[in-house]
């Protein structure tokens, strides 16, 4: 499955770069063990943020972040299979679940809910 990796980006960091740098390692921690398991993981952040800067972007929630940063991830996650849930509260996170819910996504809280793909 492609799994988008959902959690806390900029939420509970007050624009603090070391706290959101915190936050993408926190989901990138997950991206071996989905990897090592048969799966295709991915961060929104990974693909929205270089596109937020080449739309214009000067800083994270301005008119052009806002209007590319959740809409790029929730084209994506049109095109996966299912989320992973991860960390506190964050509203773009929740969004991410709600939108994998209302496509008819696999939503899962924990790695461990996830199963392995047998090898060819």
């Amino acid at each position: 499955m492609m799994i988008l990796i959902a959690g806390p980006y900029r939420s509970g960091t007050e624009g603090d770069p070391d706290r959101i740098a915190a936050n993408v390692a926190a989901m990138e921690a997950c991206v071996m063990p989905l990897y090592e398991a048969g799966h295709l993981p991915v961060l929104g952040e990974w693909l929205a943020l270089p596109t937020v800067r080449l739309a214009g972007s000067k800083a994270p929630g301005d008119a052009v972040y806002d209007a590319v940063f959740h809409p790029h991830a929730q084209r994506l996650l049109e095109r996966c299979d299912a989320v992973l849930r991860i960390g506190g509260a964050s509203e773009g996170a929740d969004l991410m679940v709600a939108t994998a819910r209302k496509l008819g996504k696999r939503v899962y809280a924990a790695l461990e809910e996830i199963g392995t793909i047998a090898s060819p």
